[in-house]
């Protein structure tokens, strides 16, 4: 009977050039749906802990989700998960596009990628036919190319590719994975693992339907229906569509809290320079989707005038319109542009290369790096050029670029000092553009998130602020309560740990970030008919779906735990209990022992103890994994 998936995976061994396929049945997928769980699944049961995440036995996992390539809008998601070489803890990204639903439509619902290949490879996989081809002819060769060069190989223009650049091949150790030139996995440097392993890409072609394996496929076209419909309606929605993320910029500045200097400030004063209405202006080219989405939130760019920037890539999203401008003191968004197209064509995240290049100019601004170390790049905050020129260093790892290439933790354990106060990160991954001080909620996702700074674990706290806002009536069936955004506590902890489940949950069956509520327009409840549809498990509550998230959660955390990772670790910088510098939220700071008060309330809530952070015995038995608890002794 159809559940949903083919059950199967693709195993690839590069070190002896081998695969096999592997089906697994259907008690395993109602505890592993896909993505974020199944990868968790076989990372923790199959990684020896302590592996170095750069060397061959490193595990590479990609899986799609549940709904990944279901013909609705946001389900375009999949996972790719290892250890992380920035990090070392568990580390996972999603990326929307076509690649995941392509795989699907292959008949496969993960590969799993372990060894080195002898010399630069790419995976070629059609339908049922699966090759290792050489690709030493690609290495080196910029993405734009290396699609090209694959599709001409493979005759057919349809095939999507997925693949690294030169960020990659050289590990550096955020280097990212981009898929039809347009759609990252930016964080925890999944791509510098692809490199370690000498695989340059992925191409993939199917010729199945999602419909094969669902149990019902006609409500999930009617959701489809419903949602084309919506999208104009829904406020959020549609501004995404309108203007796409980048309009965050001028919203978060007037806040306060728009991450400036390194979050010293949260007030930037060349904003006018690089908000929406100045990108709209000056750069904006085309607004693209992803897979059957109706939303549309891809803004596209294109520069001819003081820089040359390409419209083969994707334009900067908020993340890296306010990480290269104000975070880095920049107020040129055709430079900002640039930057983007650096990191596209490199193949670098761009949350941490902003930020490790941030980190580098309050160094220099101090005078625990000089010109001489940086082989006389005048690193100070608003140089556009430096810090284009720094991406370059960094993508092959040349002079100083070799060491901020290490992340801003490990370069601030070279050069020491007061290094370290000026590395915005968590577990080793620099903070996403999101300040905690404005949104507590966020700032708990960075210290207890597995895998540090990112800003996806949980719902953002001003979408459930208002009771009146169309967000929090659509998160209503999830039984959060309405809270101000800087509000601590046992009700923000509560609030928290179910919708960081929610969040799992989404990362489990491949829906995007901008889908469902309360962040969009596709409801609760509809998303428990999507999946009931494609399952035939009726008998789901919104609980139980909760409960998917909440297990993915306490694998990951397992796998840490397992790699010496513990409480110690689950914290913000210092610079977040320090007062904000300028702007309407002057003065403002992360509460210190009302966050760790909540943060306690939030282990208890979890079921994980208050000293190791390790789950209990018990939590881990209501969830149905209770193997897990054997292997972390507890």
């Amino acid at each position: 009977m159809a559940y949903g998936t083919s059950g199967k995976i693709l195993r690839v061994d590069l070190t002896r050039s081998s695969f096999r396929s592997e089906n697994f049945d259907e008690e395993f997928y109602r505890l592993y749906p896909g993505g974020k769980a199944l990868a968790g699944y076989l990372l923790l049961k199959e990684l020896a802990p302590g592996t170095d995440a750069l060397a061959p036995e490193n595990i590479l996992v990609i899986a799609n989700g549940l709904l990944t390539g279901a013909p609705f809008s946001a389900s375009t998601r999949f996972t790719m998960a290892a250890r992380s070489p920035l990090t070392g803890t568990y580390g996972e990204s999603e990326a929307g596009g076509y690649w995941g639903p392509e795989l699907k439509t292959a008949g496969y619902e993960a590969i799993v990628i372990t060894g080195r290949a002898e010399h630069p490879t790419y995976l070629m996989i059609r339908d049922d036919k699966v090759e290792l081809r050489d690709a030493r002819a690609l290495w080196g060769c910029e993405p734009e190319e290396v699609q090209n060069r694959i599709r001409a190989e493979m005759a057919d223009k349809h095939v999507r590719v997925l693949q690294i650049g030169m960020g990659g091949e050289n590990c550096v150790r955020y280097a990212a994975v981009s898929n039809e030139l347009r759609h990252y996995n930016g964080r925890t440097g999944m791509g510098a693992v692809m490199g370690s392993k000498n695989l340059k890409a992925i191409a993939v072609r199917g010729t199945g339907h999602y419909r094969d394996n669902a149990h019902d496929i006609e409500p999930i076209t009617e959701i489809a229906r419903s949602l084309s419909k919506r999208v104009k309606e829904h406020p959020q929605a549609w501004d995404l569509q309108v203007k796409g993320t980048p309009d965050l910029v001028g919203a978060f500045n007037a806040g306060g809290f728009l991450p400036t200097r390194n979050f010293r400030q949260g007030v930037f004063e060349g904003v006018d320079n690089i908000k929406w209405e100045a990108y709209e202006k000056q750069i904006l080219s085309a607004r693209k989707t992803c897979y059957a989405c109706a939303v549309r939130c891809k803004r596209e760019v294109k520069v001819d005038d003081r820089y040359q920037v390409s419209d083969a890539y994707g334009g900067p999203e908020y993340e890296t319109v306010e990480g290269f401008g104000g975070y880095c003191g920049v107020d040129d968004l055709q430079a900002i542009a640039k930057a983007n197209e650096l990191c596209d064509r490199y193949t670098l995240d761009t949350i941490s290369t902003s930020s490790t290049i941030a980190f580098a100019m309050e160094c220099f601004e101090h005078g625990l790096i000089g010109l001489k170390d940086t082989g006389g790049l005048d690193l100070r905050f608003g140089n556009a050029e430096a810090v284009l020129k720094a991406i370059e260093l960094i993508a092959r790892r040349e002079g100083i670029g070799n060491l901020l290439a290490e992340g801003s933790k490990r370069a601030a354990e070279v050069i020491g000092g007061d290094a370290h106060l000026f590395s915005i990160q968590v577990k080793g991954m620099e903070l996403a553009m999101h300040d905690p001080r404005g949104k507590v909620g966020v700032g708990i996702g960075y210290a207890i998130g597995e895998y540090g700074g990112d800003h996806l674990y949980s719902v953002h706290d001003p979408l459930v602020a208002n009771p009146e806002s169309i967000t929090f009536k659509g998160a209503e069936p999830l039984s959060v309560a309405a809270l101000p955004p800087r509000e601590l506590g046992a009700a923000k902890a509560r609030n928290y740990a179910i919708l960081e489940n929610w969040s799992s949950f989404g990362k489990v069956v491949g829906l995007c970030y901008f889908g469902p509520a309360p962040r969009s327009f596709m409801q609760v409840d509809e998303v428990l008919t999507a999946v009931r549809a494609a399952t035939g498990w009726n008998e789901l509550t919104i609980e139980d779906l909760l409960r998917i998230g909440e297990r993915a959660t306490n694998l990951a955390r397992a796998f840490n735990v397992l790699n010496g990772f513990s409480r110690k670790d689950d914290t913000l910088p210092e610079r977040m209990f320090q007062p904000l510098e300028n702007g309407p939220m002057a003065g403002a700071t992360m509460p210190r022992e009302e966050f760790q008060q909540t943060m306690d309330e939030v282990y208890r809530l979890k079921g994980w103890s208050l000293d190791t952070t390790a789950p209990t015995r018990g939590r881990l038995h209501e969830l149905g994994i209770e193997w897990v608890a054997d292997l972390l002794g507890v």
